[in-house]
């Protein structure tokens, strides 16, 4: 594992940061069964994730490799001040799409909890620059930073590489979820780890 330097994302990163999400996610199958038309798939995913890579900077945490080629996306829930993403954000954006994304939306907020936890939104590191720990830099990064909160993470990912390195990372793989007529998903949490009163005295 290299050192990893990281800092935190600006508004002048979300363009490139979207860019790079939309190219990884585009082939998943979850993306191909949202929107089965790829050119569309381009296009709807590049706004979408260019709203929520936003959205994160503003209200959550987006956290970068200095040389960008790896990007974690978090929100907190509940943040005070900070306009949900909604139905009408996805309608903008999503057209013909917005019943498989309305779906998609329900399913995924059955499993999320109402406590206050952050969420791992998005864990990118580009093809050519894994198997060095960026990853995990990333993951051990913002734990550091939500532990001493206490909060859980939650999350849900769309395959079963990312779920197999999770829970090497101490995620616990939920009950699977699946969408009516498409692929499964596999929901994970990392428990909350308060921070003692004795560890903040020492």
């Amino acid at each position: 594992m290299i050192a990893a330097p990281i800092r935190p994302a600006r508004a002048g990163d979300v363009a490139t940061i979207a860019a790079l999400l939309t190219d990884a996610v585009a082939a998943e199958p979850v993306a191909e069964w949202l929107v089965p038309d790829p050119v569309e798939r381009q296009h709807i995913f590049h706004a979408l994730l260019a709203m929520e890579v936003d959205h994160a900077v503003e209200w959550g945490h987006v956290d970068v490799t200095l040389d960008m080629t790896a990007v974690a996306v978090w929100q907190q829930h509940p943040v005070a001040g900070a306009a949900p993403l909604s139905d009408y954000h996805l309608s903008t954006f999503t057209g013909r799409a917005l019943p498989r994304f309305q779906q998609f939306h329900a399913l995924v907020r059955r499993y999320r909890s109402g406590a206050p936890h952050h969420w791992l939104a998005w864990l990118h590191v580009l093809p050519e620059a894994r198997r060095h720990g960026l990853g995990r830099a990333l993951l051990a990064h913002h734990h550091q930073r939500v532990d001493h909160l206490g909060y859980p993470i939650d999350t849900v990912t769309t395959t079963g590489m990312v779920r197999d390195f999770l829970t090497r990372q101490g995620y616990h793989a939920g009950t699977p979820l699946r969408l009516h007529g498409g692929p499964q998903l596999w929901p994970l949490r990392r428990a909350g780890r308060p921070i003692s009163l004795a560890t903040l005295a020492g």
